[in-house]
Parts: C-alpha cells; sequence; structure tokens
C-alpha cells in the first residue's frame, strides 16, 4: 500500500509510529525486538565506545537502547524522557561521549535509529509527516515555538519536507470520532509520560464527512512518570535508608534527602553512582543508625538495580488497575523488598497529581465556556488512563456512562497519520514554519 502520511506520536516514555494510505485506512508500524513485535518504541538512547573501538561511539535507541544500558551501565550514556527538554530554553546541549549535542540532535539520532529498526516499513518515507504536540510542554516557563523549531529541525533531517504539528489530545479526537454515531462534543484526555492534555471538540456530520470545531484546550505538567516517582518515594526509599539518620561525633543528623531524588528517572541512579555523593553514601553506611538500609542503597546503585525496580513498580501499577490491593515486590542480588499496598494508599500518593490533572480538566471546561453537562463522551487515552483513581476523576464530574477508552497508546499515532490523509489538515494541524539546521 503506497504511504500518503506518517503520524509520529513521539512520547516521553514511548514513541508510536502510524502510516496512513490514500484510502483512508491507517497501520501501526512494528519494531521486531527479542520476538516480540513492539508497537511502543522506548523514547530512549544510549551512547557507548564498542570494545574493540574505544574512541568509536554507537548509538542505540528505544529497547535496544535499553539491552545496551543494562549490560554496560558504567560505559553507557543513557538518555531517556528527553522530551521534557524540548521547550526548556535553559537546555542547550549536552556533551556525550566528547561530543555537544543539541536538542534537535538527540532527537535526530533518535529518529534514525528508530527508522533503521523499522526495516522495510520505514524505508521509504512520504514527504507528509504530523507530528503530535502536547498543549503544554513540561518544564519551567516552556518555550513551545523553541520545541517545535527544534523538531523542525530534526525531522527535516530524514528528509521531510511537509511538516505539520497536531495536539495530541486532537489526534486522539480524530481517532475516537470515527466511532461516533451521532454530533457530539467530545473532551479527549490523554495521559502520556510526562504530561496530561486536554482538549474538547465539537464534532458532526455534513454531507457525509465528519466536522469539527475546537473548542478548547489545557495541559498539566504531570502524568505517568509521577505516579512511579510515588510508589518509589512511598515504599522504596525508606527502605534504602530516606528519613533514617547517621550520626556525626555528638550530633544525630538525618540521612540528605538529595541523595533519593536520582530516583525520579531510573537512568540518573548511574550518574549518582558516579558523583562525588556517592562516596559520602558508602561512609555513612559506618555511621547510620540503620546501617542495613545504607547498604542496600550502595548495593542498588553499584550494581545497576535501577531498571528491575521500575519494572516492579510497574508492575505494581498494573496489579492496583485491576485489584484492591496488591503485592509490591522487588527484588535483586541482596536486596529484597516486600511490602503489600492496597489501592486506597496508592491513590492517597497520587493525590497532588490527580489535583492537578482535575485543575487542568475544569479548565479547559471555563475556556469553552461549558459545564460538565454540555460534554457527550470524555475520551480517555495514555497508560495512565488505567489507573482506577483518573476514571473515578472523570467519571465523578461527567457520568460514568459518558466516559470511553480504547487504543490507549496508539490512539494518538493513529489520528496523526488519518489526519495526514485528509486532503485538508488545516482544521486538525498546523504547517511548519521553514527552518534552517
Amino acid at each position: 500500500m503506497r504511504t500518503a502520511a506518517i503520524g509520529i506520536d513521539f512520547g516521553t516514555t514511548n514513541t508510536v509510529v502510524a502510516l496512513a494510505g490514500p484510502d483512508g485506512e491507517a497501520r501501526l508500524v512494528n519494531f521486531p525486538h527479542d520476538n516480540d513485535a513492539v508497537v511502543a518504541f522506548r523514547s530512549a538512547l544510549a551512547f557507548h565506545a564498542p570494545i574493540d573501538d574505544p574512541n568509536g561511539r554507537v548509538v542505540e535507541a528505544g529497547p535496544w537502547a535499553i539491552d545496551a544500558y543494562v549490560e554496560e551501565p558504567l560505559e553507557t550514556r543513557f538518555i531517556q524522557s528527553f522530551k521534557t527538554y524540548a521547550a526548556s530554553p535553559l537546555f542547550v546541549n549536552t556533551n556525550v561521549m566528547g561530543r555537544w549535542f543539541r536538542f534537535e540532535d538527540l532527537l535526530s539520532a533518535f529518529l534514525l535509529r528508530m527508522r533503521d529498526h523499522g526495516g522495510a516499513e520505514l524505508g521509504e518515507l512520504p514527504t507528509r509527516l504530523i507530528v503530535g504536540r502536547p498543549v503544554n510542554f513540561a518544564g519551567v516557563r516552556p518555550d513551545p515555538e523553541l520545541a517545535l523549531s527544534r523538531y523542525e529541525i530534526a525531522f527535516r533531517r530524514l528528509g521531510f519536507t511537509d511538516i505539520r504539528y497536531a495536539y495530541e489530545p486532537v489526534a486522539a479526537a480524530f481517532f475516537f470520532a470515527r466511532k461516533l454515531t451521532a454530533d457530539a462534543t467530545v473532551m479527549v484526555a490523554d495521559f502520556g509520560g510526562g504530561t496530561s492534555d486536554f482538549s474538547i471538540v465539537r464534532f458532526w456530520r455534513e454531507g457525509g464527512e465528519v466536522r469539527s470545531q475546537a473548542l478548547a484546550n489545557s495541559g498539566a505538567p504531570v502524568a505517568g512518570d509521577a505516579f512511579d516517582y510515588r510508589i518509589i518515594d512511598h515504599l522504596v526509599s525508606p527502605e534504602l535508608g530516606k528519613g533514617t539518620s547517621y550520626r556525626a561525633f555528638d550530633n544525630v543528623l538525618p540521612i540528605p534527602a538529595r541523595y533519593y531524588a536520582a530516583f525520579a528517572r531510573w537512568e540518573q541512579l548511574a550518574l549518582l553512582r558516579a558523583s562525588r555523593d556517592m562516596r559520602d553514601i558508602r561512609s555513612l553506611v559506618r555511621t547510620a543508625l540503620e546501617p542495613a538500609k545504607l547498604a542496600r542503597l550502595v548495593e542498588v546503585l553499584d550494581d545497576n538495580h535501577g531498571y528491575r525496580l521500575y519494572q516492579a513498580v510497574s508492575r505494581l501499577k498494573e496489579a492496583l488497575s485491576d485489584h484492591e490491593g496488591a503485592v509490591f515486590r522487588f527484588e535483586a542480588g541482596e536486596v529484597l523488598i516486600e511490602k503489600p499496598v492496597r489501592r486506597a494508599e496508592f491513590d492517597g500518593w497520587i493525590a497532588p497529581e490527580l489535583a492537578a490533572i482535575a485543575a487542568a480538566a475544569d479548565e479547559a471546561l471555563a475556556r469553552g465556556g461549558l459545564a460538565p453537562g454540555d460534554i457527550d463522551k470524555v475520551f480517555l487515552t495514555g497508560g495512565s488512563s488505567f489507573v482506577p483513581a483518573v476514571r473515578r476523576l472523570f467519571a465523578d464530574r461527567f457520568g460514568e456512562a459518558k466516559l470511553e477508552s480504547g487504543g490507549e497508546l496508539v490512539s494518538i499515532a493513529t489520528g496523526l497519520a488519518l489526519i495526514g490523509a485528509e486532503q485538508d489538515t488545516a482544521q486538525w494541524a498546523r504547517a511548519a514554519q521553514a527552518s534552517g539546521d
């Protein structure tokens, strides 16, 4: 099938790619890895020097990047969630093995490796690309125009000449609109790794075609990654010494909380191990009032248990989505942390994030001059839409009967590709401004 357009949902956690043909149908790109067909390609990069060429540099992306990092953590520069820096004027570049990389360089490297792993499906790319963008980029005082200019440089390097941007929840709305059988005002709630985004769109049929009008949008810079950190902070960090004390001469002092900030993203743990703080952590084992806990922290860092830890966190979240209680179990080397968790506890841990999500949804209603009763359907998409507390938040506001879900990980990419296949994309997507490299 000839490809008319490609849609790329470049996410904080995962990236999903879809291709649309002139017949208006879309298909997802699969990336074969360890005998699995991966659709959600991890948004991660790894740079490492091969054994036979210490001065060389090998670049990997997606699950292959994770493989490289887990195998050689101290010899690998691992970068994930780098989308969070896209709109930051403070992020100029970063040094990777002696070479400076701007954001667009990181994104280019990621896209090139992703294209290679896509094989024949991404061998011949169309000229038209629809890229998803959040309603509000993550970060302090983000600059969306800066982010889009960086995106454009990276995507033009792949040969795209017709680049357009669509809000991620609008793309999900386009995906969802195919299911509508009557006119409707729809709120789309998209929960990614770093942001939660909302759009309200009015759909109606005219001349046999679906028409739409965007009414409002809003967003909050919190989502699944913040949920993960809450689990770590409440379950794991206290077992690794957070909140305990050590003796310094005649004084009893708290273990510095900054040691545990690295757990916000597991790849940062290798950086902590290589920092000056690691020497202090080792010395604190001798003077800690609870030395066994600090010894666990040292082992987690020394033996690179971070990725296994976050796998355990993901398993707990999934279990709590299906059950009122579950057992958190993290076992690696000599470290074993096993605790029962009630869903109600988890809901309490993520209460600040839930409040921010609720405020953003209310803001979208206010911007559209709408009340909850004016919304006919609420489409929940993205990984955190599986969290019962998130779903309950919307059921309480709009009623359970109005809630719809489906294609949680692929709705945006599919919607983007379908938008690209339209003859007139103006009501859905904005054309990129030509920029240099």
